[in-house]
């Protein structure tokens, strides 16, 4: 496929934005916060549902937030999010992170949540965030590990479901572990005042380790991840629905603990 093409790999079902939705500025973007102040410009990149987006608009009120994504219908339930809680300060608008439709110092902070695992190519990606942030601004991108995912007890089925993801996750155009890769794409991109951090998800608690085992599989079997794997001929029906009952198995571990690492970056334009 063309490099600055990339199928999204999770898509847009139900047990995604289940995720999606869980997120917040405060256990999203925690690296972020203090480089906001209450006047700026944000561009969210990636925005999907909306919630670190109108985490940001409350944030950095009266300043304008813009979230973009790929897909309208995604945008349509981002700004419904965004009415219920009041906000008149955020936008949203469909766009292509590799040529963004706004003019050289457009925005005071440029944000992307778990967006360049699934582009084509990062290092364009970042190098138009750069472009359209101010000079003297910043540039956030945080991005999860696949490889660096790790668990315990060790339930079988649980390993073959993470092999079978990077496959997947590859062969769409995309890079699962992208947040090791972070810093070397920003310096690709020409940054050069670059913050490199980390900070981890941990699901552990009976009621977190329910709500991650249970979305994750059902992801396996019905979201667009599942149609990839099997029209991609990376696994069958039958494989899919063994590493969901693997998922399942492992939730009901008393002892069961998953951390989710991630790279960080703060990049000063």
């Amino acid at each position: 496929m063309p490099k600055e093409t990339a199928v999204y790999t999770h898509g847009h079902h139900e047990s995604v934005l289940r995720s999606h939705r869980w997120r917040t500025a405060q256990n999203s973007a925690a690296y972020l916060l203090g480089e906001l102040e209450p006047g700026m410009s944000v561009l969210d990149v990636g925005c999907g549902p909306g919630t670190i987006t109108a985490d940001l608009a409350a944030l950095v009120a009266p300043g304008a937030v813009t979230g973009l994504d790929t897909q309208q219908e995604i945008l349509d339930a981002a700004a419904a999010a965004a009415r219920e809680r009041g906000l008149e300060n955020v936008s949203f608008a469909v766009a292509d992170v590799h040529a963004l439709d706004y003019p050289d110092d457009s925005f005071d902070v440029v944000h992307a949540h778990q967006v360049l695992q699934h582009v084509g190519d990062p290092v364009q990606a970042l190098r138009e965030m750069r472009r359209v942030c101010r000079p003297g601004g910043i540039v956030a991108a945080r991005d999860s590990d696949y490889a660096a995912m790790t668990w315990y007890p060790e339930v079988p089925g649980m390993e073959a479901w993470l092999t079978l993801y990077r496959q997947v996750a590859r062969a769409n155009g995309g890079e699962p572990d992208a947040g090791r890769r972070l810093l070397s794409w920003a310096r690709q991109a020409g940054f050069t005042d670059i913050v490199p951090t980390a900070a981890a998800w941990c699901y552990a608690t009976p009621e977190s380790r329910s709500w991650w085992s249970g979305l994750w599989a059902d992801r396996t079997v019905g979201s667009a991840y599942a149609q990839k794997a099997v029209e991609g001929g990376h696994a069958t029906p039958e494989d899919l629905a063994a590493a969901a009952a693997a998922w399942r198995a492992w939730g009901e571990e008393g002892d069961g603990w998953f951390m989710v690492p991630h790279g960080e970056v703060l990049c000063r334009a």
